[in-house]
């Protein structure tokens, strides 16, 4: 995707006039430059961070229909997720991977067997496919044995997905790569530049580097998810986000050993919470509420939170007597949600996506993970006005090429439609199948990120271009000296920033991710 000299050639192709810039490098703005470059328009992409660094690498991993926007009656965004989970599966197989889920029926719950049938019974509609189905409790108890039993009367079986979101984002911008779209990391926008009151560019800032530069477009398309107030304020746009954060354990699968996924609803305010099996881990959340940390400062649980997860854990699980320490790590993310109506508890709040222009400036709000194809496609019509022309989006194309043919494994599959066609062609190293640690990324993935995924920092790679650092004891702090050399060698860093840069993941870790 990008190789040696990236920074350079970036700042050089800056110079001439595109036509869209997208600040933001989640999976909004990884949505939006692919469709964009698909349709032939000339894209550029900076985000200040590192890709996906936000929003898109802290979801609960998710790929789903969203059962709950159903119960709330909002069947639209519904059937749309649910189609475009169906789409997601079938073109990114190995990456969003099909995920039954269990759904406990306890006596008194409300809503009760029925409802709950009937819910799902839509729910496989939408999909156009029979997933459902129901379990006496004496099957269930058998698929979930460290399940509270005591008031299970049965409970249903669902399906949904579940993927890496970092993962899923980078897939996407190396297909809008494929396309011709630039895209740089740790590129800041520093302030738009007008034209009649009419945003037509940015000056932007390589944080990495020091270089500054302009990057001329005749549309602009803030993507910055929870930050994008922010921006709105340079064009007058009044404040419209409501940050809401959702934090999640994840948990050895030894200490919470569920082999399925499982929708639950916490004891104390029945909000939905989930066990999901993830890369030989269980991700466990997620809390909802409002983010009233800075915005300048990477989201992290709180001791509240921590304590509103465990308690669950030990409700649903009372046999695991689990703690906080006993997890791998923590993590946190802020969800983009509009503000709707005054009073409206966190869970209440729409999680459709909103467009506004405001002095030229396209802003793309709120939207779902699952849904970011269908946003892309939206956006892109504001898009088509700003440039007074219309152009052709190709709605049945897959959302990416498939990745090598020659893969023999599943494992292999996945990889390859993870990196994408270039990842096949690499060179073969002497400890290319060597493991890191008890995860499944080998070596050839890490030389492989290092040298086409614009890895600038250790966190890039222990956080996002592997998630080793979340599923492993201490954030893979034992596995450090094994990738020392590679990384050193392919990054050109000498001993001194070796160190300089593990004192700065270690501190990054232990303050957002140590659980506690």
């Amino acid at each position: 995707m990008w190789t040696e000299g990236w920074r350079s050639r970036f700042k050089a192709a800056a110079e001439t006039h595109f036509d869209v810039l997208i600040i933001g490098g989640g999976i909004s703005g990884a949505g939006i430059a692919l469709e964009a470059a698909r349709a032939g328009l000339r894209v550029a992409l900076v985000e200040q961070n590192d890709f996906a660094s936000g929003t898109s690498s802290w979801s609960s991993k998710l790929v789903h229909g969203g059962l709950r926007y159903l119960a709330s009656g909002d069947w639209r965004l519904t059937r749309e997720s649910v189609h475009e989970r169906q789409r997601l599966m079938r073109d990114l197989p190995g990456l969003v991977e099909p995920l039954d889920f269990m759904l406990p029926v306890y006596a008194h719950d409300k809503p009760g067997r029925w409802a709950l049938g009937a819910a799902l019974g839509m729910y496989d509609l939408m999909a156009g496919k029979r997933y459902s189905h129901y379990m006496k409790p004496s099957t269930f108890g058998t698929h979930m044995p460290y399940l509270n039993s005591g008031d299970l009367k049965g409970g249903f079986v669902y399906r949904d997905a579940v993927t890496d979101d970092v993962g899923l984002t980078l897939r996407v911008l190396i297909e809008a790569h494929e396309y011709g779209a630039l895209a740089a990391n740790y590129v800041r926008a520093d302030e738009f530049i007008f034209d009649n009151d009419k945003v037509v560019g940015a000056r932007v800032t390589d944080s990495e580097t020091g270089d500054a530069f302009t990057i001329q477009a005749s549309s602009v398309v803030n993507a910055t998810g929870p930050w994008s107030d922010k921006l709105r304020e340079r064009v007058d746009g009044r404040p419209q986000l409501r940050p809401l954060r959702g934090s999640h354990f994840v948990f050895p699968f030894h200490a919470l050993p569920v082999a399925r996924a499982i929708t639950l609803f916490h004891p104390d305010d029945r909000r939905p919470l989930f066990a999901i099996p993830w890369q030989g881990a269980t991700v466990f959340g997620t809390t909802d509420l409002d983010h009233e940390q800075p915005m300048d400062e990477p989201s992290r649980m709180s001791a509240a939170e921590s304590d509103y997860l465990i308690a669950a854990a030990r409700h649903y699980f009372p046999s695991r007597d689990l703690c906080a320490a006993d997890a791998f790590s923590a993590f946190a993310g802020v969800r983009p949600v509009v503000r709707g109506e005054p009073g409206a508890s966190a869970s209440e709040e729409s999680r459709e996506s909103a467009i506004d222009v405001e002095k030229g400036l396209i802003t793309v709000t709120g939207g779902k993970l699952t849904t970011f194809r269908v946003t892309a496609h939206e956006v892109l019509e504001r898009v088509a006005d700003a440039l007074g022309r219309r152009f052709t989006l190709n709605t049945k194309a897959p959302i990416v090429h498939a990745g090598t043919a020659s893969a023999h494994t599943s494992l292999e599959v996945a990889r390859g439609v993870r990196h994408g066609p270039a990842y096949a062609g690499m060179p073969a190293g002497q400890s290319d199948a060597t493991r890191l640690g008890t995860t499944d990324y080998c070596l050839r993935e890490l030389r492989f990120a290092l040298t086409h995924e614009a890895v600038a920092h250790l966190d890039d790679l222990m956080l996002r271009r592997t998630r080793a650092g979340l599923l492993l004891c201490k954030g893979g702090l034992h596995q450090l000296p094994l990738i020392e050399p590679l990384v050193r060698d392919a990054l050109g860093w000498n001993s001194a920033q070796w160190d300089r840069e593990v004192e700065r993941y270690l501190a990054h870790w232990q303050a957002v991710h140590a659980p506690a």
